[in-house]
């Protein structure tokens, strides 16, 4: 009898611990970000000063942009599309380093217009700067993107 009765607390524990982790996934997955065209921005910069930031020292830039809005200038070197958004680059090309910029769905049309060459100011979410080892590279990835021109 114990072990029947101690069977169905377990099982009880276990559907409710379920039930919460089901709930914590759905609000992950269906949490909406305000558009970072409204938003103000953290940090205003140039592309390349901010590359040499990163440069310097990536756990002491990362700590300061993590998860903050920036807005940066810059001459666009790369444009490309990947599946449903345009990734925009910026780089320095003296290292190699850039930043790459991925839009936000209702600002695609505004992306598809940037090549190479241009000059823009783009508003985004820095994610991280990586150091590439196989490429010997520094990139500074931005997510939920906008041009503001």
């Amino acid at each position: 009898m114990k072990t029947k009765s101690w069977v169905k607390k377990l099982l009880f524990g276990g559907l409710i611990l379920l039930l919460i982790g089901a709930g914590v996934i759905w609000y992950i997955f269906s949490e909406k970000h305000e558009d970072t065209a409204s938003l103000k921005a953290d940090y205003t910069t140039e592309a390349i000063p901010f590359i040499k930031e990163f440069e310097k020292d990536i756990k002491a830039a990362n700590g300061k942009y993590a998860d903050k809005i920036i807005e940066v200038t810059g001459v666009v070197t790369k444009s490309e599309a990947a599946d449903t958004t345009i990734n925009i680059k910026m780089a320095d090309t003296a290292t190699g380093s850039y930043l790459i910029f991925a839009f936000q769905e209702q600002h695609l049309q505004q992306a598809k217009t940037l090549k190479a060459g241009d000059k823009a100011t783009i508003r985004g979410s820095c994610s991280d700067g990586i150091f590439s080892d196989i490429l010997g590279t520094y990139f500074i990835s931005f997510k939920r993107s906008t041009l503001l021109k």
